[in-house]
């Protein structure tokens, strides 16, 4: 029979809270106190969180409802309106209907953007040593 580390108790932890499993529910799951699990819950704030923001994109993926399929569709939706306009004399009246619709597909897209952000806890040393004096650190792309 293996044995459970406490290592394997805390990713387990994490796992439950990223799926908002109240306290008592892991409690009676990993047979530990729900005091210790609140202080964990403090502790691996930052973890529960990024792995919630992980579970919420597989969620969104499973039904197709993701901002990645949303823009992967107005894209194709772009290119179609793109390559039908190249193929258009500006003359025609359809044309300026279709330029309404070009505009309005880059608006949808540009709606769309996301700033990725990613956190870390920094170590003790790393705080002390800069003036800003936060024990996280955040990464914008």
């Amino acid at each position: 029979m293996n044995k459970v580390t406490k290592m394997d108790q805390k990713e387990k932890f994490i796992e439950l809270r990223a799926k908002e499993v109240t306290y008592e529910e892991i409690a009676k799951q990993l047979a530990i106190s729900k005091p210790t699990l609140i202080k964990w819950g403090k502790e691996l704030e930052i973890e529960v969180s990024n792995r919630r923001a992980l579970e919420l994109e597989l969620l969104q993926e499973k039904y197709y409802v993701s901002k990645k399929k949303r823009i992967e569709f107005f894209g194709e939706q772009m290119n179609e309106l793109n390559f039908e306009l190249k193929k258009r004399d500006l003359a025609e009246i359809s044309t300026e209907k279709l330029i309404e619709l070009q505009m309005k597909t880059m608006s949808l897209l540009k709606q769309e953007e996301v700033t990725i952000s990613l956190k870390e806890k920094r170590s003790l040393e790393d705080s002390f040593s800069d003036d800003l004096g936060s024990s996280i650190v955040e990464w914008r792309a």
